[in-house]
């Protein structure tokens, strides 16, 4: 697998971080695993592997552009485990454009970066 660029992100994390910041400015910030399957859609095939969410979440997380908790006793009553909440940083927007702008300079100058 070829390394990435140092701030460029894969498109499941821009699309996960796009995610949090809608959810952000809608008012709910705080989203779990399965809500972004949920909200990404049945055509979404970047899921597919086992774990493969949750280990983007992870990176995100440690490159601190998500924070997370575990979600208390008081705030369900369903008979279930506790979920792990996330949302996003305040680094998380600007991480995003910065990958976007290195991608677009890497478009503009074919051959010079790659991805």
């Amino acid at each position: 697998m070829p390394r990435r660029r140092k701030g460029v992100l894969l498109p499941i994390e821009e699309t996960i971080l796009e995610l949090g910041l809608r959810r952000m400015r809608d008012g709910d910030p705080e989203f779990y695993g399965f809500a972004v399957t949920t909200e990404l859609g049945d055509d979404d095939r970047r899921l597919t592997a086992h774990g493969t969410l949750y280990k983007v979440l992870e990176r995100l997380e440690v490159q601190g552009l998500l924070v997370s908790r575990w979600e208390g006793d008081e705030e369900f009553d369903e008979p279930r485990p506790r979920r792990r909440l996330y949302h996003v940083s305040d680094q998380a927007e600007g991480a995003l454009r910065t990958s976007r702008a290195l991608q677009q300079s890497a478009v503009m100058r074919p051959g010079l970066a790659t991805r």
